[in-house]
C-alpha cells in the first residue's frame, strides 16, 4: 500500500466527522455572537431569551400533513402513470418527468383548493357566531 492509499481512510474520517463538527461549531458560534451583540445593545439576558423564544414560536400550519399527504399521493400516481406509459407506449424520459412534475403541481392545486375552502368556511362560521340574530 502506497503513501496516497494510506491517506484515504484518514481523509474519510476527517470528512465524516470533521465537516459536521465544523458546521455545528459554526452554528453555535454565530448564535452566541448574535446574543452577545444584543446584550451589548443594552438588552438584559431575560429580554434576549424572550426575543429568541418569540422568534422560534412561528404559527404552525394545521394543514401541513394534508399538504404532504396530497403531494405524495399525486407524486406516486404520477410516477405510476409515467411508468405505465413507458411500458405501454415507450415514451421518452422527458415525457415521464413532465408527467411527474405535472402531477406534483396538480397535487399542490388540490391542496390549495381544499385549504382555501376550509379557511372560507372557518371565517364564515366565525362571522355567524359574532353576529347576533
Amino acid at each position: 500500500m502506497g503513501g496516497v492509499e494510506a491517506l484515504i481512510p484518514v481523509v474519510a474520517i476527517v470528512f465524516t466527522f470533521g465537516i459536521p463538527g465544523i458546521i455545528i461549531f459554526w452554528a453555535l458560534y454565530i448564535k452566541h455572537r448574535e446574543r452577545m451583540r444584543l446584550i451589548e445593545k443594552g438588552l438584559t439576558p431575560d429580554e434576549v431569551k424572550a426575543f429568541f423564544s418569540e422568534a422560534n414560536n412561528k404559527p404552525r400550519n394545521p394543514y401541513s400533513s394534508l399538504k404532504w399527504g396530497i403531494l405524495l399521493s399525486f407524486l406516486g400516481a404520477g410516477i405510476f402513470i409515467a411508468n405505465l406509459m413507458e411500458g405501454i407506449y415507450d415514451v421518452e424520459e422527458g415525457v415521464m418527468m413532465g408527467i411527474i412534475v405535472l402531477s406534483a403541481g396538480l397535487g399542490f392545486l388540490v391542496y390549495f383548493a381544499i385549504v382555501n375552502s376550509k379557511i372560507k368556511n372557518e371565517t364564515s362560521d366565525s362571522q355567524k357566531i359574532q353576529q347576533p340574530n
